[in-house]
């Protein structure tokens, strides 16, 4: 090695290399396409990944400010075309792709996020159709969520004071469209919740690109109607745009004009159906009133209104009859407690110790009016009260006999 030549470090020859990649045009500002795989979200904020094709691999990383603009979620295996520059990392002497912007490869993000973000909520029961709310057929108050310059405004203003112009209309001035404009939304949904001032809200703007009605896709709007307390109309763009608003809302309309059309009835429906009701309840009721008449004069001619008499008649045969009743029921009971009686008077005469002694027994006692049941409780010279079916006597032992012996005194 001659020593006119210049000894760099391994940093040097890095920040060196870097400085060249730094000025080249062409890695400057590159589109890359490729397959994304080794897919990592930081808990920074960065995600890691590499781009792959047939044949060679590239690492890239994408910074959080970069991250946060992506508008669907990034997936392995998607195919991609990743905008950014090609510059290398000093540390480990390794050359990546720094993403700026991620794109999907022939199909738009916006459209890729869409499908997302639908697919989610519908996973999670947003869509379904038992959890929507009826509209009220006549509300009294129609809350609006909306621009207050835009011509939806103008049109469900129109439309409304049209068909029921008793219907109240609250407008709650909204952003509708931004990266900011779904907050304004939200607020609004969260506005007539919390003063519950509105019996139906209908939410929406005219038609417009997919971008221009994006705030009407976010996931946040998506959870704010399907809490709301209040039924949710939606009314985005066009009868050919749908958007997820649209999907979560208690009722779909195809536009602004059309939701205000289904928020309140036509007063001129509504009030010939009142001229209808008015007219079957007057029937109703008279024929009613003539029914009882009919069964009024039936009972004044009846032969127990016409006569005091007939009247007593009647209580008294129902007495005599309730009288009987009574007497036929205490006989029976009367039966019943006599055979009992007589059960009962068997039982105690079968175990009562003077039948006992009707049949020649007898029962002794001693001085203490102690029945005797054994000789071992009698002695020689005592006094003892002998008891017959008929009477006693008393008696003074003087021999007492054992089984196997005897006494005498």
């Amino acid at each position: 090695m001659e020593n006119s030549k210049m000894i760099l470090s391994v940093t040097q020859i890095n920040e060196y290399i870097r400085a060249l990649l730094a000025q080249d045009e062409v890695l400057s500002m590159i589109c890359v396409r490729g397959e994304i795989s080794n897919l990592t979200f930081h808990r920074s904020g960065h995600i890691y990944f590499t781009l792959k094709d047939e044949t060679s691999v590239l690492k890239a990383v994408m910074f959080r400010s970069s991250a946060q603009r992506v508008k669907f979620a990034l997936k392995e295996g998607m195919n991609v075309i990743v905008y950014g520059r090609i510059s290398l990392y000093t540390p480990s002497g390794q050359y990546q792709l720094y993403a700026e912007d991620i794109q999907p490869d022939g199909i738009g993000a916006l459209y890729i996020a869409y499908e997302q973000i639908k697919e989610k909520l519908s996973k999670e029961g947003l869509f379904d159709v038992s959890r929507k709310k009826a509209i009220p057929k006549l509300p009294s108050t129609v809350g609006i969520i909306t621009s207050p310059t835009g011509a939806a405004i103008h049109d469900m203003i129109n439309v409304m004071g049209r068909r029921f112009p008793m219907t109240k209309l609250l407008l709650y001035p909204a952003l509708v469209q931004g990266d900011t404009a779904y907050k304004s939304l939200i607020a609004g949904i969260e506005y007539f919740n919390r003063t519950k001032s509105a019996d139906v809200i209908i939410i929406g703007r005219g038609g417009g690109s997919m971008e221009d009605l994006w705030a009407f896709n976010n996931v946040e709007l998506a959870y704010a109607i399907a809490n709301s307390e209040i039924p949710v109309i939606s009314a985005v763009g066009h009868e050919s745009d749908f958007t997820i608003c649209d999907f979560v809302a208690d009722l779909r309309a195809p536009t602004p004009s059309a939701a205000a059309e289904l928020a309140v009835p036509n007063f001129l429906t509504v009030k010939n159906d009142l001229n209808k009701n008015i007219l079957s309840a007057e029937k109703t009721l008279i024929s009613k009133i003539q029914n009882y008449k009919k069964h009024l004069n039936m009972l004044a001619s009846s032969r127990v209104l016409t006569s005091k008499e007939n009247l007593l008649d009647e209580y008294k045969m129902k007495i005599n009859i309730v009288s009987d009743k009574l007497d036929a029921s205490m006989q029976n009971i009367m039966r019943e407690k006599n055979h009992t009686y007589g059960i009962l008077c068997a039982k105690l005469n079968a175990i009562s110790p003077l039948n006992t002694l009707s049949r020649g027994y007898a029962i002794v006692q001693n001085n203490d009016g102690k029945a005797l049941a054994s000789v071992t409780d009698i002695k020689l010279g005592e006094k003892v009260t002998v008891s017959l079916s008929n009477g006693n006597f008393n008696a003074i032992v003087d021999e007492i006999n054992e089984n196997g012996g005897s006494q005498n005194g």
